[in-house]
């Protein structure tokens, strides 16, 4: 991914054959439902050309960047990585996240406590933002300030990834 705006709606992809970028509109991006995508994600799409150029029509997969390990979230760098696999992945949604800050919260199914989401979390799990409301799923633990996710992702991709 070059780049993505959930503002303006759209994006470019860059191929990895080369070639013009890639228009990712976020009609299709919202189909596989996800509201944005992180720069430098890898994505899986079917393209189709157009006289204004090539264009995604569906994606298929999204893979965080290949450098959103090396981004430090100090909460998660003290808990044992087996306790982060572990953790279950819940149905929860965006109660409010300002991009510019870094940072919002959503809740899990059930449980009116508020979840910690941060915005390297959201780049690691390959998402550049997500809106309130938004449905997704998300592994929680318990931190030294409250419960926080370690990952996220868009509640379709889940269960695509439990089929």
């Amino acid at each position: 991914m070059k780049w993505f705006d959930p503002v303006k709606g759209f994006g470019f992809v860059v191929a990895d054959e080369g070639g013009p970028d890639i228009l990712l509109h976020a009609n299709v991006l919202r189909n596989f439902r996800q509201s944005s995508i992180a720069d430098r994600a890898g994505v899986e799409l079917d393209v189709q050309r157009t006289v204004r150029g090539r264009q995604a029509v569906q994606v298929h997969v999204i893979e965080p960047p290949e450098d959103s390990a090396q981004t430090g979230l100090a909460d998660l760098e003290e808990i044992d990585p087996e306790v982060i696999r572990a953790a279950p992945l819940e149905p929860a949604r965006v109660k409010w996240f300002d991009k510019g800050k870094g940072f919002g919260f959503a809740n899990t199914f059930g449980d009116a406590e508020d979840v910690f989401l941060h915005i390297e979390v959201l780049r690691r799990s390959g998402l550049a933002d997500v809106q309130p409301g938004e449905a997704l799923a998300i592994r929680v633990i318990d931190g030294k300030r409250g419960r926080m996710a370690t990952e996220v992702c868009g509640w379709e991709a889940a269960i695509r990834s439990r089929e």
